[in-house]
């Protein structure tokens, strides 16, 4: 029986251990934290369908139930060695575990917001990331920095993605929809509630998201504003003064509002970054490179070693899942 290594206990690495062990492969799944699918969890439901996200945690959850897949909570694995034919894996504790292939699922953590002080993340109770409004929405707690219902709310774009300042020049997405997805649910908890969404310009490249961005204009009333928040302060009130420039117009815009949402992008994992260096497959901005974009994208320079998922580029949950039985099935067919 082949023995197959997955590190990472996200979607994309619970999909690969599924399809892996549906073909007798002896799986170990490595998570570095107690429980898998943290990434998941703390959404609260999802794009474009607002299927909900614990709904989708229980099902991929309950692939874990098959004799061919041990999951091996808090081991974080740091480094990977091929010798004579086998892969060496070392956790943190310096233990080591013997495989034939692996594959790295070590996903992605989002953007730090407080890397840009200039949108107050962590100054004014009044500015808060998607992760926070995820967690709001799920809990039907919309609330402003003084435990009220927000008159307005306002979401930024792309903080931490297509942004030479932070150095992550990629666009992370996910986050066009993501906004547009929230703002929606606002409206829906709140309908009283002003929203506009800020952008550079909108990415609504998914089945049935255009329809989505449609629906939050028309049925919604959602407004969009193209434009750049420069800066943000706080207001005598406890609200958030947000300075930007509406670039359709050209002119410049000030505007006040009880919620500032940073819509915040996809950087490598902790996990990712050292994996990637340590094995020496390192690409641009931190992600694992695989052999190439078209044929062989599950691929890395080692031979036996593949990756899925966003660890290595920004994915969607439906993208990362089937990109991770796209690993598997290479190394079923090996």
């Amino acid at each position: 029986m082949k023995k197959v290594a997955v590190i990472g206990a996200g979607p994309a690495g619970i999909e690969a251990a599924a399809v892996l062990a549906a073909h007798d492969c002896e799986v170990a799944l490595f998570e570095k934290s107690t429980t898998p699918l943290n990434n998941i969890l703390d959404k609260a439901f999802l794009f474009p369908d607002f299927s909900s996200a614990h709904t989708l945690a229980d099902r991929l959850t309950a692939k874990l139930l098959n004799d061919n897949i041990k999951f091996l909570g808090e081991k974080e694995i740091v480094d990977i060695k091929k010798q004579e034919g086998e892969f060496k894996l070392f956790d943190k504790e310096g233990k080591t575990y013997i495989a034939d292939n692996v594959i790295i699922t070590t996903g992605y953590n989002v953007f730090d917001a407080h890397r840009k002080e200039e949108l107050g993340y962590g100054i004014y109770k009044g500015v808060v990331n998607s992760l926070d409004m995820e967690h709001m929405i799920r809990h039907n707690q919309i609330t402003n920095s003084m435990g009220e219902a927000p008159q307005k709310v306002v979401f930024l774009q792309c903080v931490g993605s297509r942004d030479e300042k932070s150095g992550n020049n990629y666009c992370s997405k996910v986050c066009c929809v993501t906004a547009v997805k929230q703002a929606i649910e606002v409206r829906k908890q709140l309908p009283e509630t002003e929203v506009y969404i800020y952008y550079m310009d909108l990415r609504m490249w998914g089945k049935g998201f255009e329809e989505l961005y449609r629906e939050a204009q028309e049925k919604y009333d959602i407004r969009f504003i193209r434009g750049r928040i420069s800066e943000a302060s706080a207001t005598f009130d406890n609200k958030v003064q947000i300075k930007s420039e509406d670039t359709l117009i050209g002119q410049p815009l000030k505007m006040t509002t009880d919620l500032l949402v940073l819509m915040v992008g996809m950087e490598p994992s902790a996990g990712t970054r050292t994996l990637a260096a340590n094995c020496g497959i390192e690409g641009k901005y931190g992600f694992i490179e695989t052999q190439g974009p078209h044929l062989a994208d599950n691929a890395t320079a080692i031979d036996g070693l593949f990756v899925a998922g966003a660890a290595k580029q920004p994915m969607s949950i439906r993208d990362a899942v089937t990109d991770a039985v796209s690993a598997a099935v290479a190394i079923i067919s090996m």
